[in-house]
Order: C-alpha cells, then sequence, then structure tokens
C-alpha cells in the first residue's frame, strides 16, 4: 500500500469526518479501484471503519459505526426528530425503519403514551418498549452487528402485517434522478416496504444526504408523501419533490 496516501486518507478523515470513496478518490486524483485497494488494510487493522458507503476514522476504540453516525450532523437529526415527534399524537400507530435519524426520533418519542411502535431495529425498541403503556413489535431475523437491526424476508413479512398511522424511513441518499437511495440491498428493500404501510409516509433526512446517490433504489419522489429536513433542498430536488406533490417541512422553521 502507498504510505503517503494512507497517511493522506487519514488527514482528510480527521477534517471532514466521514467521506465517501468515489469523493476520496476524486480528492486524491486516483482511481476507485486503487482507493479499494488502500482502504480495505486499513479497515481490516481497524484504522478506518465502513460507515454506509463512506468511511471514517473510529472515535473511540470499539465503539460502533452506528454509534459514529449518531453523533454526525446531531443538533439536525434532533431538530427533525423533534418536529416530527410534534405531529404525533398518543395512542397512535407508528413504524419506524432502522438509522440514526429515526433513533433520534424514538428518543423525542418517550414524552408520548400508549404508542403502538412497529420496528426492525433493536435500537429503537429498547428505547420505547416497556414504557408509558407503549406496545413494541420488532421485526425477527439474523441482527446485523453495525447497527443491531434485522432485515430479509423474514423481517419483511413480519411489518407487511401492520397498517399504521404513520410510516418513517431514515434517508441514506437523496438526488433529482434517483430519488431515494441506499448503500445496501436489504435496506432499501425494507424502507420501500415500510413507506407502503402508512396511512402518513415520510422520509426524514438532514441536509447532508442532499445530492448524494447510493446503489439501491428505495423509491421515486412519490413513492413518500412527506420530507422533513433540516434545511431546504437544492433546486433540482425542491422541483422533483413539488412535481411528485410531496410535502417538504423543514424543521426549525
Amino acid at each position: 500500500m502507498n504510505s503517503k496516501r494512507h497517511g493522506e486518507i487519514k488527514r482528510l478523515l480527521q477534517d471532514e469526518g466521514t467521506i465517501s470513496i468515489a469523493d476520496l478518490a476524486q480528492k486524491l486524483g486516483v482511481s476507485l479501484e486503487t482507493i479499494r485497494r488502500d482502504v480495505k488494510p486499513m479497515t481490516d487493522e481497524g484504522i478506518i471503519v465502513k460507515i454506509h458507503g463512506a468511511i471514517g476514522l473510529p472515535q473511540h476504540l470499539g465503539e460502533a459505526p452506528f454509534e459514529i453516525r449518531m453523533r454526525e450532523n446531531a443538533p439536525a437529526k434532533r431538530m427533525i426528530a423533534q418536529w416530527v415527534a410534534r405531529t404525533i399524537q398518543d395512542g397512535e400507530s407508528i413504524m419506524l425503519d432502522t438509522g440514526t435519524t429515526t433513533s433520534f426520533l424514538a428518543r423525542e418519542l418517550l414524552q408520548h403514551r400508549n404508542l403502538t411502535v412497529v420496528t426492525n431495529s433493536s435500537d429503537i425498541a429498547r428505547t420505547l418498549a416497556t414504557v408509558n403503556g407503549n406496545r413494541v413489535f420488532m421485526a425477527g431475523g439474523e441482527l446485523r452487528r453495525d447497527s443491531g437491526a434485522a432485515f430479509g424476508v423474514s423481517a419483511i413479512e413480519y411489518v407487511n402485517r401492520f397498517s399504521v398511522a404513520h410510516s418513517v424511513i431514515s434517508v441514506g441518499a437523496m438526488d433529482a434522478i434517483g430519488g431515494l437511495t441506499d448503500y445496501d440491498l436489504e435496506e432499501a428493500e425494507f424502507a420501500r416496504t415500510v413507506l407502503s404501510r402508512g396511512t402518513r409516509s415520510i422520509a426524514i433526512t438532514d441536509a447532508a444526504k442532499f445530492g448524494k446517490r447510493g446503489l439501491v433504489q428505495v423509491c421515486g419522489f412519490g413513492g413518500f408523501g412527506e420530507l422533513v429536513t433540516d434545511q431546504e433542498p437544492p433546486a433540482d430536488i425542491m422541483q422533483a419533490l413539488h412535481a411528485a406533490g410531496t410535502v417538504v417541512n423543514i424543521a426549525g422553521k
């Protein structure tokens, strides 16, 4: 491995926190294949961690990638979560996929009572189960090491049994052409299913996800009813949202 590039990768990550493989290749002026070859031994040795199509430095030894992501743009995610929580009433039903912003929402919902919650996230289930008269249903399957969430056919079949008032997903990436996308096939399929189970379907994301595209499409802009974010999306995304009739809510405004 090129030790000079090794140092440059670490320096960029210290400056930016996380960076996509494509952006890293562009900044260093090398091919994607070269960057992937450079990154693999660094990941294997624990020098860096993979985080949803990007890489980052572990903040603390032994900390899970999900916990690192929880700190990224945390004020924006908390503001979005607070906005959504205010639109949910005691006693209502809600379905949440796994994601840092939906985990923030679960914490904001601790003030609510008698909720019925359906999720594939062990973090969300732990947060809301057995408090304030809530009923929590968790989809089964093998739990992912990084997020503690269940995916696959059994998880999708389970949540398909429910119809809820509010279905909410965390967005991995969003651009004007691809709509909502993710970096993982199973996560994208699960998110798409969640959106189909709610009378009200909501995608939540901070502005850092705008203009990015993951490997797998979750849905086009007509596949969900509302977007809740912390900043107005770029003009091309805003135009696509309006054309699809999707409501855009800016938290904090």
